[in-house]
Formats: C-alpha cells, sequence, structure tokens
C-alpha cells in the first residue's frame, strides 16, 4: 500500500539544544536554495504538506507505498471511502451496499450523480472495469491477493483461468455492481475503501496505455484533479468542482512536496512554507525530545510495525535456526531508546497491539545465549564459517531521514557481538529498495507495514505463499491453511485462535522475519491554522477534509 520509549534529554556536543538557534540556523543555504528554486508565478496553495518520498506512481492498482497512497486518494474514488476521523469505511461513490444474510454477496448501488472531473458519466461498468484491470496479471498489481476473497479472482489473476466473465464482479444495470465472494468476509467494504478499489478513466488508459497518468486532462474520480506533479518537486491539486461531494471539499489548492530531509522539513515548517508534515522520519532526530513537547507536534498510537525481513530462498538464510538466532540477538530495546526514541514499542510479534478482535502471541525475545546455541547447531559456532551477508535499507527522497541507516548499524554491531557475524550495509533510493524486494534481491532488509484495514489479516495476509507483499520467497502450507481458514471463520474468537497459530509459525517457528517495535504516529502541524486531520488507528487523512482555519 507505505511508514517512540526510553526517551532521554537531547544534548547537542555537551550542551542543551536551543531549540530556536537550531531552527533558524540549520542548513539555512538548504533552505535558501529550495525556496529560491521553487518561486513560480502561480496561485499559492491553500495547504501545502509535506510527503517524505517521492510518489512512485498515481496509478491506484499498482500503488505500494504510503507516499503514492496519501497522494492517490485526492484523485480517485471507491465505491467505499475511510471516514476522516474513524478510518472505518463510509459510502463513496456508491451511495450504500447491500450484504446477503450469508455474507457471501454484496450489492453496491451507485450514486446516479457520478460524472469524471472531465464531465463524462461514472457507471457501473467503470467500476468493474477497475476491478478487473487490477486483477489483470498484465497489471502486476501487487495488492490483488487482497480481492482473492472474490469468487475465482485468484484464478483469474494467477492466470489459471482466463475468462474474465467467470469472476464473480459484474454489473446488474448502468447503477449496480454485484460481487460474489468465496466466502463471507466481513472485513470487505474496508478492502472497496483501499486505492486498489479506486475507480479509474477506462477511456483515457484504453487511449495512452501506461503514459495515461500524463493525459491532459487527465480524469478524476475523486475530490481534486491533477495540475501538475513535477518530479522532486512537488505535486499540485485542485479542487474537482463535479466531484460528487465538491460541497464537502474544504481546500481549492493543496500541494504536497517530497521531502526526505529531516533538516529542510523543519526548516520549511517553521518559515511558514508548508503546514503539515506527515512523517515522523521528518523530525530531527537531535530535536526530538524537545519538540515533541510543543503543542503543534502530535503523537498517536497507529497500526505499524518495523520489522527485518529474510530472503529464505538463499543459503544460510533458508535454515529457520539460523533467522532464529538473527532475531534472538536483537536488543530491540536499545533501538527504540538510542534511536527513535518517539515512544515506540518493541515488540517480538507482528501484529500491532490494539488490532480489533485480536492479541497476538509472543514471538522471540532477546536471548543471545540462545542465539547462539541455535548458530551453532546450524553449523556456524561463534560465527565460523557463517558467509558475510549485506542488510538492505532505503533512503528517502532528498538524503532522507538517518533512522533506517542507525538502525541498521546498530544490528550489524550486535550481530557481530553477539553471533560473530559480519554484516553489509547496503543503502539504495527507494525505487531501487522496492525492486530488490519485489525481485528476491537481497540477504536481509529492514521492512514495514502499515495496516490498511483493522484487522489482523491485513498484517498476517502478507505472507501467503500467493501474496505479493511476502517478498521473503518464505513459502509455508500450514500457515497459508491456517490464514485461509481464520478468513472463512465467522466465530470471532475461533479466528481468533487460528490467526494466533499462524503468527506463532510466523515470528517464532520459522521466523522469516524479525518485528522490531510498533509504530507511534507523528505528525506536526498547528490546530491553530490547520482544520480537518484527526489521529487515527490507520494514520489515515482524506484531502478533502483539510483546510486553513478561518
Amino acid at each position: 500500500m507505505g511508514a517512540d520509549t526510553g526517551r532521554q534529554t537531547s544534548k547537542i556536543r555537551g550542551g542543551s539544544v536551543n531549540v530556536a538557534k537550531v531552527l533558524s540556523a540549520c542548513l539555512a543555504l538548504v533552505f535558501v536554495l529550495f525556496i529560491s528554486g521553487c518561486i513560480r508565478s502561480e496561485a499559492p496553495a491553500d495547504v501545502t504538506i509535506l510527503n517524505g518520498a517521492e510518489p512512485q506512481s498515481l496509478d491506484p492498482a499498482i500503488l505500494t507505498g504510503q507516499a503514492d497512497m496519501r497522494v492517490a486518494i485526492g484523485l480517485f474514488e471507491g465505491v467505499a471511502r475511510l471516514d476522516p476521523q474513524s478510518a472505518r469505511p463510509i459510502p463513496g461513490l456508491a451511495e450504500g451496499w447491500d450484504i446477503s444474510p450469508d455474507g457471501k454477496t454484496y450489492t453496491f448501488h451507485l450514486r446516479t450523480n457520478l460524472v469524471w472531473s472531465t464531465g463524462e458519466p461514472i457507471r457501473a461498468d467503470d467500476v468493474v472495469y477497475s476491478w478487473m484491470r487490477m486483477l489483470d496479471p498484465i497489471t502486476a498489481s501487487e495488492y490483488a491477493g487482497l480481492f482473492y476473497y472474490v469468487t475465482n479472482a485468484e484464478a483469474f489473476n494467477t492466470g489459471t483461468i482466463k475468462d474474465p466473465s467467470l469472476v464473480g464482479i459484474c454489473k446488474l444495470d448502468s447503477y449496480t455492481v454485484q460481487v460474489k465472494l468465496n466466502h463471507a468476509t466481513p472485513f470487505f467494504v474496508d478492502i472497496c475503501a483501499l486505492p486498489l478499489a479506486y475507480v479509474v478513466p477506462r477511456q483515457t488508459i484504453e487511449k495512452y496505455g501506461d503514459r495515461w497518468l500524463m493525459a491532459k486532462p487527465l480524469p478524476s474520480s475523486g475530490p481534486f484533479d491533477l495540475v501538475y506533479w513535477r518530479l522532486n518537486d512537488k505535486v499540485r491539486m485542485k479542487k474537482n468542482p463535479l466531484y460528487w461531494d465538491a460541497a464537502n471539499t474544504k481546500s481549492d489548492i493543496i500541494d504536497i512536496l517530497p521531502v526526505g530531509s529531516a533538516n529542510v522539513a523543519i526548516n520549511l515548517y517553521e518559515h511558514g512554507e508548508a503546514d503539515v508534515v506527515w512523517d515522523s522520519q521528518l523530525i530531527p532526530s537531535e530535536l526530538l525530545d524537545v519538540l515533541l513537547k510543543r503543542p503543534d507536534f502530535h503523537t498517536f498510537n497507529y497500526l505499524g510495525t518495523y520489522f527485518v525481513r529474510f530472503n529464505v530462498t538463499r543459503k544460510p538464510f533458508d535454515d529457520p535456526r539460523v533467522r532464529q538466532a538473527l532475531a534472538m540477538a536483537i536488543d530491540k530495546k536499545r533501538i527504540v531508546e538510542r534511536i527513535t526514541r518517539g515512544g515506540e514499542e518493541t515488540t517480538s510479534h507482528f501484529v500491532p497491539d490494539g488490532t480489533e478482535n485480536y492479541t497476538s502471541p509472543d514471538g522471540l525475545e532477546y536471548n543471545p545465549g540462545e542465539a547462539r546455541k541455535l548458530l551453532a547447531e546450524a553449523g556456524y559456532p561463534n560465527g565460523k564459517r557463517f558467509p558475510r551477508f549485506t542488510y538492505l535499507f532505503n533512503v528517502s527522497a532528498g538524503g532522507g531521514s538517518k533512522i533506517h541507516e542507525k538502525i541498521a548499524v546498530e544490528l550489524q554491531q550486535m550481530w557481530h557481538d553477539e553471533l560473530g557475524i559480519d554484516v553489509d550495509l547496503r543503502q539504495v533510493e527507494w525505487t531501487a529498495y522496492l525492486d530488490a524486494l519485489t525481485q528476491l534481491n537481497y540477504d536481509a532488509a529492514r521492512s514495514s507495514w502499515v495496516g490498511d484495514y483493522d484487522d489482523a489479516n491485513t498484517f498476517l495476509g502478507c505472507f501467503l505463499s500467493t501474496d505479493g507483499n511476502n517478498r521473503t520467497g518464505w513459502k509455508n502450507p500450514q500457515y497459508d491453511s491456517l490464514i485461509q481458514q481464520a478468513n472463512q471463520e465467522v466465530d470471532i474468537k475461533k479466528r481468533e485462535q487460528l490467526f494466533q497459530q499462524a503468527e506463532t509459525i510466523l515470528v517464532r517457528d520459522q521466523a522469516p522475519i524479525v518485528p522490531l517495535y510498533f509504530y507511534r504516529g507523528i505528525n506536526y502541524f498547528d490546530t491553530n491554522k490547520i482544520q480537518g486531520i484527526y489521529e487515527n488507528l490507520l494514520d489515515d487523512h482524506p484531502l478533502q477534509s483539510i483546510a486553513k482555519v478561518k
């Protein structure tokens, strides 16, 4: 889809932090150059948002990163959307839906006043086309697995069947779409509110192919039109007056800037060039303790996990004992106390605490002695003959936050000190990082997952053998079976127990991943100046609700 305990008082060169001096002097030259390069004769934005990494695409079917999704939610919409306060699904392009008594058939009733931003009508055919395009193997959507609950969706996506009419998605009339599921899926509407289910313009895609996002004008189904997307500059959007709910779109122009440097971000914000910063990595770590005490810096719990993943197709990571040893040699408390320092909670399990109707089992705790024992059993006593390997991590746009690098250095030191293993660090840009994970061109890598909806399946389903977000090469039939059984189980407690058995395999018995900590949401904006941003478990903030306070 895509991104803190034990705080200490910040010190710089042995003295207390003087925030005012640091903020005024920090990267002043960078700030001047940045501003001078951005001055253009155009209307100012109502709201300017700093978004972290440069989006890789705005095509809803292929988005994987949070930075991409934050932009796409302004341009496109699905039959359902997320409420800005609760992050629960509410009607979008559909005014409502019916669910059959057995929970296996959903009927969506589209609004009759829907049009593209270019004036053409939006009808049931457009919804069916968008969903089938996402499932088409040619599209290569990594999120397509979320639609496998639909009858024959998996078979079509994997090429087992070729006839799209066999998939359980059809229009009943111009304003009605019906979906047949394999079994009752209580969170199916949550999935329909995700970007992968957004409605995209068939007429433009068929005309321009892969370059359809460059069409001018670009038809939008959401609250905003795309004015332009300038790489390493910004995405500018203007209010779509033909959007069905345009009366409740609060801003006329929104700019979203890719800024990876925390120092640049804080400078732009302090000088009034940015109104909202949406990334905890865009806070200078040396100022974190002080800034978090300010009223315009907001922290909250949300469903996100930072973890390490292994490529189990490469030796020696094909041996669970090796993976378990590496997991148990990590002192996670040291990471959150020394590096992240934003109130994060360490974890041995993958699904975040607080997930609805679910409590995770414990995974592998810090135990260097047991780690050395396991490594010896795997044939590498005291790390002897263990091959040197590489740990992969990404840097954000513009030079990026140093959090991933600092954690990488800490892991490198722990694995060397506790196990006698030597690790090389490999830092790459976001696109290369994603490509390396997808192609399994790595040994071990930093990773994170932010829940798409409030259910354990949004986390545990990622490691099904067939899921495009697995990216470990790990396949476990027992795990797959437990997840599938859980998602067919209507009894909440039995469903939880099945998920718990699966998560035990994932984080304890097989350990293709090592959970490190749960994210702590941090963003900064002045509530006296900006309204419409609410803290929620998904850290999801629909753009149409955001505006300057008048």
